[in-house]
């Protein structure tokens, strides 16, 4: 094989590596990918129909306060000014997300000043004192009215358990503003590649040193790649080593796509559906992602919606469960890492780690850094910590 390092695996974190390492060391790198487009999940496409962009495996926001990271994503691509807004229905009302002053204020039905809505939520927030699942654990951050309204159904729904019976650190904290500040995120950057994800990945790729070959499982050359060429490997942890200390658990999506004849169907990006009687967790609506997409159709839109359950070991997994189950196997799956000379582990899927587009692109960053540049420059010895960020 005539190539510097082996990728496995094309989303931001891969395609990082790889981009820094041909661009900056000068190094041939072959990308493996086993789908059969470039980007993992932040992979997007016009919907054939309306030609409206849609995120396939469920909406991709950027956000950063990262200025490394939001210098190197503009090499590649201008974003927009969208910032991410999300409201929540609850018995056929509609309330701002995450809690903030104007949630409190329309949930109880009257006007609170920030001073008073604090002392609101402390008060019904002191019902519980040593929180022992995740439902005492929401109730002792936000109190139980609102718990009951927009956390206790979606919740059952994201994990198909009650919350009595989930851990009360699943929950760590709860966002309450007591201003009316809806803004979803608080990072310095936001914004959305104005000419979508796949333009901006493809630019990423696009290098004469860099090899991407779709439709191509890393497992079918592993033999031949592994203890000949060094390699990054950002798939299932569990599955590198065969499962061998049995499955990592894994929340999965399911997204049922719809072409609705209208312009407008909910009026917002995201609308969460916190009543448990609704199947679905969510509903997105592509086309206010991009409101100067002058070009999209003024009679029709594309809608998703979303439901969560357990993953099989074929599902796309999504979010890691991390039991205390998950973390003994991910601790003896770490163990295995460090005994594998030249792979290193990164990515989601490769430190079972829940990570947002930013946080994947840091993550690869600092291994080019820290570990490829230090092994193709002064020679020395490619080895993982355990599993890389």
């Amino acid at each position: 094989m005539n190539v510097d390092l082996v990728v496995a695996g094309s989303g931001f974190f891969g395609l990082t590596v790889a981009e820094r390492c041909a661009a900056e060391l000068g190094l041939r790198v072959l990308v493996l990918e086993r789908r059969g487009h470039i980007g993992g999940n932040a992979y997007s496409e016009p919907e054939p129909e309306t030609g409206i962009e849609v995120h396939r495996y469920g909406a991709h926001l950027f956000h950063t306060s990262n200025e490394r990271v939001w210098e190197y994503a503009r090499r590649f691509t201008a974003f927009t000014g969208y910032r991410h807004q999300v409201y929540s229905t609850f018995k056929g009302r509609v309330y701002p997300m995450p809690i903030n002053l104007g949630t409190i204020c329309a949930y109880f039905g009257r006007v609170f000043s920030p001073d008073e809505a604090r002392a609101l939520i402390a008060e019904q927030a002191a019902e519980v004192s040593d929180p022992a699942n995740l439902e005492e654990k929401a109730i002792s951050l936000i109190g139980r009215p609102l718990y009951e309204a927009f956390i206790r159904g979606y919740t059952a729904k994201q994990w198909q358990t009650d919350p009595r019976e989930l851990p009360a650190e699943v929950i760590a904290r709860l966002p309450v503003r007591y201003t009316f500040d809806n803004r979803y995120f608080n990072d310095t950057y936001e914004g959305l590649p104005v000419d979508g994800y796949t333009a901006w990945l493809e630019r990423m790729a696009d290098h004469p040193r860099i090899e991407v070959r779709l439709n191509a499982d890393f497992f079918d050359v592993r033999d031949e790649v592994v203890g000949n060429v060094p390699v990054v490997f950002t798939g299932p942890l569990d599955r590198y080593f065969g499962y061998v200390h049995g499955e990592l658990g894994w929340r999965t999506l399911d997204f049922e796509t719809e072409v609705k004849e209208t312009g407008d169907f909910q009026g917002t990006a995201v609308m969460n559906y916190a009543d448990e009687d609704v199947p679905y967790t969510r509903i997105h609506e592509f086309r206010h992602f991009h409101p100067e997409r002058d070009w999209y159709p003024s009679d029709r839109t594309v809608i998703m919606r979303e439901y969560s359950r357990f993953a099989a070991r074929d599902d796309e997994p999504y979010y890691p469960i991390n039991t205390p189950a998950d973390r003994d196997r991910l601790l003896a799956y770490r163990r295995l890492a460090r005994g594998q000379d030249g792979v290193l582990f990164g990515g989601r899927l490769g430190t079972y780690k829940y990570l947002d587009m930013h946080m994947a692109i840091a993550g690869a960053l600092s291994m080019v850094d820290n570990k490829l540049r230090p092994h193709f420059t002064e020679g020395a010895r490619l080895v993982t910590g355990g599993v890389d960020e």
